[in-house]
């Protein structure tokens, strides 16, 4: 159950409901009319509760709960324990996400100017937006509807938020062009200078970075993250990334959409990476690459080369999962042979 210090339910929801808000079909033994009031995970859940299992791992905890109500895949049915109601869906976690999301829904920000922010005279601020304390809103920015500029954030001269986007507290955005919807988390940096240099041996000249950045719809761009503007290029998120803390992604890249890029990834200048593409956390990619849509790229990787649609990679340099695997077993029987 969530601390309600910091967190409102919404509810409650009948069976009936939760089966038209998670496309799940209905099973075990409760009546569509039985109410559940919160979810919970499965050890501390109750008859009132909703719950999930999507992994195996968790089976015994899902045969000792608790839980009123629980997403489980059709498979785990039978497991359950007398007396749970069931609601059955493929991919329980999705399903899950989506009543999840019912009993905490994002609200609306309640809306507000603080005295101590500022807003340039010739930025535009839509409806039903709130700007916190020490916020900062250049010239002829434009922040769309019911937008959230968090506390000693930054929105920089001819900045375009759409509609319903969230910057986090300390945050600061500048040469940009930001979609609806977008969440950028406490402390990131958006559309400062990408790292180009003319480098020789009297000196490196810094290369103009004449570039934006342009966000799709629906991203969410973790806390201290950094994305850089193009160099002349725009640097491009497409619709639908996650990209988690503390991730450095270089001028001129170009991320399809809903690419998913773990904590500490780095993204080096100017690499394409195609729609659904999934790097794990610290994997790193040198500049200039092509990464084909549905590629996905193991924690840790150094990724060198292009890496063809629906390839998974790992190790460094990154090579074909099955041939890391491989190599990895083999040396480890060589340590111990020589041993």
């Amino acid at each position: 159950m969530a601390d309600s210090r910091f967190f409102t339910v919404a509810g409650p929801f009948t069976l009936e409901a939760l089966v038209g808000i998670s496309g799940a079909v209905a099973g075990g033994e409760a009546s569509a009319e039985a109410v559940f009031v919160d979810v919970a995970p499965l050890d501390t859940a109750g008859p009132e509760h909703v719950s999930f299992l999507d992994n195996r791992k968790y089976l015994d905890a899902f045969q000792a709960s608790r839980a009123g109500l629980c997403v489980v895949a059709p498979a785990m049915a039978a497991k359950a324990p007398k007396g749970m109601a069931l609601l059955l869906a493929d991919d329980p976690y999705r399903a899950y996400a989506r009543i999840a999301q019912a009993f905490y829904p994002v609200l609306p920000p309640e809306p507000w100017l603080a005295p101590t922010a500022w807003v340039d005279p010739t930025a535009t601020v839509g409806e039903g937006c709130r700007i916190e304390p020490g916020a900062v809103i250049g010239a002829r920015a434009e922040i769309g509807q019911r937008c959230r500029i968090g506390a000693n954030a930054v929105i920089g001269d001819g900045v375009v938020l759409g509609d319903d986007c969230a910057i986090g507290a300390g945050a600061t955005v500048t040469h940009a062009l930001v979609g609806r919807r977008v969440s950028i988390y406490p402390g990131a940096r958006i559309g400062q200078d990408g790292f180009g240099f003319a480098m020789g041996p009297q000196g490196h000249l810094k290369v103009p970075q004449l570039g934006r950045v342009v966000i799709g719809d629906g991203v969410e761009i973790g806390a201290n993250a950094t994305i850089d503007r193009g160099a002349g290029p725009d640097t491009v998120i497409g619709a639908g990334c996650m990209i988690d803390n503390l991730v450095q992604i270089g001028h001129n890249v170009h991320l399809g959409r809903g690419c998913v890029l773990v904590a500490q990834v780095g993204v080096s200048g100017s690499s394409h990476l195609g729609d659904f593409v999934a790097a794990g956390g610290q994997a790193g990619l040198t500049g200039h690459l092509h990464i084909g849509a549905g590629a996905r790229i193991a924690a840790q990787s150094g990724v060198m080369r292009d890496i063809a649609p629906g390839e998974t990679v790992g190790g460094s340099p990154a090579v074909p999962m099955a041939d890391w695997l491989r190599s990895s077993a083999l040396l480890s029987r060589m340590i111990r042979r020589k041993g």
